[in-house]
């Protein structure tokens, strides 16, 4: 039995806020289980220096924790002048994640940048900031559209991220935290509603896992997503 009492392929209950940051051009807060994480769009009219001239847009995002998002205080990354590798690490693969369904081209030459603020955390924080920025920036794009700014939408699929898990040799869907620190493999999927792979990370805890597991993984990961597709779906259609 599961920490969660869930069977091994239910996803924890989801819930997506749009507009919950009323001054940023996108936002929702998402709530995946106990882990909450606010996701922010903000728009700029120009693009990095290595972009100037390109007529295409950026895409990027910022990733935190406040300090009480975990069960002791965590100093705040500011205060210690410097980000961890973890927070990096993260951030550029929400990047990644958003830039693999937008058309840049369509964007023109301006910045979209994502803040993804963990509010409370029980294990999957990266993929619930990846769900729930793609949110965020769906609704930047609508602002943009009703502003005539843009024309159509840049956004040519949905991306969404689930974790995935190996407990006691069973794979398991959506770890929380008590899941993902006892987990002899655990994965993050980041996948398209069109069935595309953008990223994989995948690692074994304590000895290697085999191809076939890794297909039991993936297999969980493809069913979690449509979950989330259908959730982001829903959310936008309430705004």
């Amino acid at each position: 039995m599961r920490p969660s009492g869930r069977a091994a392929d239910v996803l924890r209950a989801i819930t997506i806020t749009p507009g919950f940051a009323r001054h940023a051009e996108g936002s929702c807060l998402i709530r995946i289980g106990d882990t909450e994480v606010l996701c922010a769009a903000s728009v700029e009219g120009r693009v990095p220096g290595f972009m100037r001239g390109s007529g295409m847009g950026w895409i990027t995002a910022e990733y935190g924790m406040l300090p009480r998002a975990t069960h002791t205080r965590g100093d705040r990354e500011a205060a210690r002048g410097k980000q961890s590798g973890r927070t990096q690490e993260i951030q550029r693969l929400i990047g990644r994640s958003l830039r693999a369904v937008v058309d840049r081209k369509v964007m023109g030459e301006m910045s979209i940048t994502l803040d993804c603020d963990v509010l409370n955390a029980d294990g999957g924080t990266r993929c619930a900031a990846i769900t729930g920025a793609y949110v965020a920036l769906d609704l930047a794009f609508a602002h943009l559209r009703r502003m005539n700014v843009i024309a159509a939408s840049p956004l040519r699929g949905q991306v969404a991220a689930v974790s995935c898990g190996l407990i006691g040799g069973e794979a398991v869907l959506d770890l929380d935290y008590a899941e993902d620190s006892n987990a002899e493999a655990d994965a993050n999927f980041v996948l398209t509603a069109h069935g595309g792979i953008v990223e994989i990370q995948a690692t074994a805890e304590r000895e290697a896992f085999t191809e076939s597991q890794f297909d039991q993984l993936l297999t969980l990961a493809r069913a979690g997503t449509n979950s989330l597709f259908a959730a982001q779906r829903a959310a936008l259609e309430r705004v």
